[in-house]
């Protein structure tokens, strides 16, 4: 899937879980944290993901480099902007060397609470606007953009994030060096081309949070092919992977929130069809979703006592609505009653249950 979306935790175990039917909780945790062979960064549009170990060398001069250097400008200028100083720039430098040097010394790293405590410097909550505070975790993530330090071992349950701040060569031990930018992107781009081929350079620059431009000279250092989409649209796809796809047959899925799938392309209607407004919130953020067939059709819930529920939003044929609810029932085993806590509720998710009520 190229990366998970991580700005919920619960999304990652529960993308997993739905590819890869034996997986457990703890395989994912041991994933994470045990193993990590799959490491939160933060990059594309300043959304926090969970890569592949051995994509990080792309990621970090590319997508999280470009996040890092637009943090830096808006911190730097709020800084000023706030009275904290008359340089954004040196205080921003010197708060980081603070948190490193006391990460140097804490190899199982530190809660945003002890790091505060510890460098008293950015132990402030600055405000420059009403609708935009920020505090001492913003110089934290910007040391996490450019990769200085990463979210390590999770002191909380798996759908909630309290990480310990670690120092990234503490936790991933040989940090492998990188790439440069324009190779990053290329890589990127190309695992983005396996998992979500066909699509076009606006799917790819939206969910890159890149250029135009970067993403085209992607294209051209990996020899991609010009395909013809439905509507006249232009797609790109891997020169090793123009083959007709073989048909998989009926299939059902429930996705969770921001899902890779649900948030792979800029240009949804061949998935969403009518549905986008029901399916997003007003920012672009998707909700659960129920999948038949290569479309979505509706969404999933929990009631009060945690079982899932699925809520149609077209009619569907009767083995299809069988498949959705017999991964329901499997679902909701999997999740052994627990409900799964979200701030990213869709409208159809919030409406009613008779709302969406669907004759069949």
């Amino acid at each position: 899937m190229t990366a998970l979306h991580a700005t919920e935790p619960a999304t990652v175990h529960l993308s997993c879980r739905a590819r890869v039917a034996s997986l457990t909780l703890a395989d994912v945790d041991r994933a994470l944290h045990d193993d990590r062979d799959l490491v939160k960064q933060l990059a594309m549009r300043r959304t926090l993901f969970v890569f592949p170990r051995d994509l990080l060398p792309a990621v970090w001069p590319s997508a999280s480099a470009r996040v890092a250097g637009n943090e830096r400008a808006r911190m730097a200028k709020d800084v000023v902007r706030a009275g904290l100083a008359a340089d954004g720039d040196d205080w921003l430098d010197r708060a980081r060397a603070e948190v490193l040097a006391m990460l140097a010394d804490a190899p199982d790293g530190r809660s945003a609470l002890e790091i505060r405590r510890a460098v008293p410097m950015i132990d402030v909550k600055v405000t420059v606007s009403p609708t935009d505070p920020w505090s001492a975790s913003r110089v934290l993530t910007h040391l996490g953009a450019t990769a200085d330090i990463v979210r390590g071992v999770n002191a909380a349950r798996w759908y909630t994030s309290r990480p310990r701040w670690t120092l990234m060569r503490h936790w991933l031990g040989d940090v492998p060096a990188t790439m440069s930018a324009a190779d990053g992107y290329r890589e990127i781009v190309r695992r983005w081309l396996y998992s979500f081929g066909p699509g076009t350079v606006d799917d790819l620059a939206w969910w890159l949070g890149a250029t135009k431009t970067a993403v085209r000279t992607a294209l051209t250092a990996l020899d991609a092919v010009a395909v013809s989409l439905d509507r006249g649209a232009t797609g790109w796809v891997l020169p090793d992977d123009l083959g007709e796809t073989p048909d998989p047959g009926p299939w059902a899925a429930l996705l969770p929130v921001l899902d890779p799938t649900v948030m792979g392309w800029q240009g949804r209607d061949f998935y969403l069809g009518p549905h986008r407004d029901r399916l997003f919130d007003r920012r672009g953020n998707a909700g659960t979703t129920a999948w038949a067939d290569g479309r979505v059709v509706g969404c999933w819930v929990q009631d009060e006592a945690g079982v899932v529920r699925v809520r149609l939003l077209e009619p569907v044929p009767a083995p299809a609505r069988r498949a959705l609810d017999d991964e329901a029932a499997r679902l909701t085993e999997w999740l052994g009653g627990f409900r799964v806590p979200t701030v990213y509720g869709s409208p159809a998710m919030k409406a009613h249950p008779s709302a969406d009520a669907i004759p069949l």
